[in-house]
């Protein structure tokens, strides 16, 4: 039998009380975070990825590297820019002032790791291998 959205609205919206309805709450947070969990499978340590156009600042949109260790809450992770990408920032304009990047890159250096609590999972789409 398939219950339909309308029908699960309609059940929530009869629940006598608080409790009650804070159980289907608890129960729609974890189902969310298992969809989640499962979305961003592909998102693990080693993996190549691309920041997608969602992330600010604009300036690390269409970078790409490698996704490093995920924070304690499995929500943010650490992320090395190639060096293609690395060059890029580091020549951008839009990296603060003349003399004062917000990203300092020195000409040295070939791969960058972006600085920070890491770049959020739902900010990464994965670069499949060619």
């Amino acid at each position: 039998m398939t219950v339909t959205m309308d029908e699960v609205l309609d059940f929530v919206g009869k629940l006598p009380n608080a409790i009650q309805v804070a159980k289907v709450q608890e129960a729609s947070a974890l189902r969310l975070s298992a969809i989640d969990k499962e979305a961003f499978a592909g998102l693990v340590a080693g993996r190549r990825a691309r920041i997608n156009e969602s992330l600010r600042p604009a300036l690390l949109r269409g970078l790409t590297g490698t996704v490093q260790e995920r924070n304690r809450t499995g929500s943010r992770v650490g992320f090395l820019l190639d060096e293609e990408s690395t060059r890029i920032l580091r020549r951008d304009p839009r990296n603060g002032l003349p003399g004062k990047p917000k990203y300092r890159i020195p000409e040295d250096m070939t791969r960058f790791r972006i600085p920070g609590s890491g770049i959020p999972l739902t900010c990464l789409d994965v670069v499949e291998d060619d």
